[in-house]
């Protein structure tokens, strides 16, 4: 019966891909070590453990969509799914190591990009949980045979902000993503082009100026 440990052993950026993708290395061993693994059909979920780090006054306000105000902490602070990956591990004896391609977005109606979005430095404290198929020869000559990854099997990273605030940066050069409604959208556009402004971030900026002036009246 195969005995799996699982350990994610660094974390990179995946050069010249069509969106922002994350490669975690992770390490796959297995118990005992004269066993043929002949493949591994894997299931990863990825949880933000968001209560194993601090977090300074600029994150807070950052944060409070996410989690409200920082007095209610204590009770709103939980961990966050990030998202899953499947993929297919081949065959190995004793130990291998395998890249899990994670696609981000910079979606900030996500609560993962938000969470993100919000920390400047330091680390990103991540679970990573693993279920799914192994399928496995016991011996030379033996039958192939099936068993299930047990639920508990699991492996910890922190992953440092800077690697996904370059990334992020690198596709979005100095920008952010937005989503409103359609028929907030449509207000925003006869604006822009009622006043003849050339871009969004024009149209946008006049507005906030029109509310600091009125606020301030």
């Amino acid at each position: 019966m195969p005995d799996l440990d699982f350990a994610i052993v660094d974390a990179d950026v995946l050069a010249f891909a069509a969106a922002p993708t994350l490669l975690f290395k992770l390490r796959v061993g297995n118990q005992p070590e004269e066993e043929r693994i002949q493949a591994i059909m894997l299931q990863v979920q990825i949880r933000i453990e968001a209560t194993r780090r601090g977090y300074d006054h600029r994150a807070e306000e950052q944060l409070l969509d996410l989690f409200g105000a920082p007095q209610r902490w204590g009770e709103t602070v939980r961990s966050l799914l990030w998202t899953h990956a499947t993929l297919n591990v081949q065959g190995f004896r004793s130990s291998t190591v395998v890249e899990v391609p994670i696609t981000c977005t910079y979606d900030l109606e996500v609560a993962g990009t938000k969470y993100f979005h919000a920390l400047k430095d330091g680390e990103i404290p991540l679970l990573f949980l693993f279920s799914g198929t192994i399928f496995h020869a016991p011996s030379e000559g033996a039958g192939l045979r099936v068993a299930q990854i047990p639920w508990e099997k699991e492996a910890s990273f922190r992953l440092p902000v800077r690697l996904w605030t370059e990334m992020m940066e690198r596709y979005f050069p100095n920008s952010a993503w937005l989503r409103v409604r359609k028929d907030v959208f449509d207000r925003l556009y006869a604006y822009k082009a009622r006043l003849a402004l050339p871009t969004w971030e024009d149209a946008m900026e006049r507005l906030l100026e029109q509310h600091a002036a009125e606020a301030e009246r």
